[in-house]
């Protein structure tokens, strides 16, 4: 949509649902990627704890922006993080999805507008870092780190199958451009070999020819197979290293949250003795001590409850996690695999009917 610098691309997003929250049984709106990018963001702020699942990269190369493939591949995963969040248990009752999916233009722009959270803005998150990052250079503040064992593990885990996934999607990307490498060099090779065979003349035109309409024909199916490693093997694995930056997401507000309950749980211990203290050093200061003791004591609570609440909903998501991934992963070399073995049945079979002509020209 739009013209020049100001063109865009929407995308048509079909609701079909029987849940009775929802306006009907089904629902048609246009959306553009910063809708999508708005929805992720407002659940990754209520939902502490959740892998949000990730979207697409933002970014692309201009001259790539509007090509067929790249919005295909946007759409696919674009759509893939749609059904997953319509899937979650949890995000699924959202508030923020329901308005996602049925709010008009009018009411998506009003809802967008209103911006909710501690950052407006990413330089106030910016100088937040900045001004702790200062603090501990200083000196002021040693930072504190949840050390579990159990939760090492885990950090260990995630960082390692990042490294993994991300090597496979590598290698897996290089296996496309091969692909299509070799295609474009058989459809060279096929019409060099028919003009050679033209030269020629008599039954060697004829056999020549045939070889380079096999060449040519492979090279089709070489291209094709490029496009499905792309979309079902290459692409899969990328989700997976997005969906583990969700996770390192998740962990960073989890590691958040560990601080802010073992600080204010330290304040409260220290508070404490300091006012049994007071209560017999300066009674008339006790009263005041003692209600700004309960607040503190009650926000500790709060930091607690919330540090807990993250744990606990991380390690169910964990399992989710890891049960989608075997399936998601399974599938995509199931893909892969089945691909590669098509595709070299065609070249064997393809290369294999034409050896009886060359044997015979060979043999003359």
């Amino acid at each position: 949509m739009g013209t020049g610098v100001q063109s865009y691309i929407s995308y048509r997003v079909i609701t079909k649902t029987n849940l009775p929250e929802f306006e009907g049984a089904e629902k048609i709106v246009i959306r553009r990627y910063s809708d999508f990018e708005w929805l992720h963001d407002r659940l990754a702020e209520k939902y502490k704890g959740i892998f949000i699942p990730p979207l697409p990269e933002k970014n692309a190369v201009e001259k790539f922006r509007f090509s067929k493939e790249f919005i295909e591949l946007r759409r696919q995963a674009l759509d893939l993080f749609i059904n997953r969040l319509a899937s979650h248990p949890e995000l699924k009752q959202s508030e923020d999805l329901r308005t996602f999916l049925q709010a008009d233009e009018e009411k998506m722009d009003r809802a967008r507008s209103f911006e909710t959270g501690i950052f407006k803005k990413p330089g106030d998150f910016i100088q937040m870092f900045k001004s702790k990052v200062s603090d501990v250079v200083l000196g002021k503040e040693k930072p504190v780190e949840e050390s579990t064992p159990e939760y090492e593990k885990l950090k260990h885990y995630i960082f390692e199958l990042e490294n993994h996934l991300a090597e496979a999607q590598k290698q897996a990307f290089r296996l496309v451009k091969r692909h299509r490498e070799l295609g474009q060099s058989l459809a060279d090779f096929g019409k060099a070999i028919k003009l050679l065979g033209a030269c020629e003349g008599d039954s060697l035109e004829k056999v020549f020819s045939e070889v380079g309409s096999k060449s040519e024909m492979l090279s089709i199916k070489l291209q094709r197979e490029a496009d499905n490693l792309l979309f079902n093997f290459e692409e899969p694995l990328k989700d997976y290293v997005r969906a583990v930056q969700s996770i390192k997401a998740t962990m960073l507000d989890r590691a958040n949250a560990f601080r802010q309950h073992f600080d204010l749980d330290q304040e409260r211990k220290y508070k404490e003795l300091n006012l049994e203290k007071m209560k017999f050093m300066n009674p008339e200061k006790f009263s005041e001590s003692e209600t700004e003791f309960s607040e503190l004591k009650a926000a500790s609570e709060e930091a607690t409850e919330r540090y807990e609440h993250i744990v606990s909903v991380m390690n169910d998501e964990l399992a989710r996690f890891q049960e989608q991934k075997t399936a998601d992963i399974g599938l995509a070399f199931h893909e892969f695999a089945k691909g590669q073995a098509k595709l070299a049945k065609d070249i064997a079979d393809a290369w294999r009917s034409v050896l009886p002509k060359l044997e015979a020209c060979s043999s003359s």
